[in-house]
């Protein structure tokens, strides 16, 4: 019987996480659309700030894939979209052929800086509060 109640308490903080990580997305989606942007599109935008932070660096997609909560196929069209949009330019990598190179354009570079706060603030809104009660239902239970 145990047993069965832990696998129960178990599942149950997993459909918790699940539910806060979608309510989060779209918490950010709401947030960043009037700017063009969803929460995966900002993803790889902040995730290229951070790899790449000097304008002319650049990041190989192979290293997006395991940060992005994307298949490989869905990666790329979201940065072909985004390469549309003039956020972001692919090259192909010399020294391996079958590697592709991604960087921010400035373009990609003055939106990301403009929209982070307001990314950060729903993670603070989402996440703060969430954090707290996952610390209290900890203690209650150690």
């Amino acid at each position: 019987m145990a047993a069965k109640t832990a696998g129960a308490g178990l599942e149950e903080r997993w459909r918790d996480i699940l539910s806060v990580h979608a309510r989060t997305m779209c918490e950010i989606d709401r947030a960043l659309h009037p700017h063009g942007l969803g929460a995966s599109d900002f993803e790889v935008l902040d995730i290229l700030a951070s790899e790449a932070p000097r304008e002319g660096d650049h990041c190989r997609v192979q290293n997006l894939v395991g940060r992005v909560h994307l298949s490989q196929s869905a990666l790329s069209r979201l940065i072909g979209r985004l390469e549309k949009e003039g956020l972001v330019e692919r090259s192909v990598c010399v020294e391996d052929r079958r590697g592709v190179w991604v960087a921010l354009t400035r373009k990609g570079r003055h939106l990301h800086t403009e929209v982070l706060p307001l990314q950060r603030a729903v993670l603070d809104r989402m996440l703060g509060t969430t954090q707290e009660a996952a610390h209290e239902a900890a203690q209650e239970q150690g």
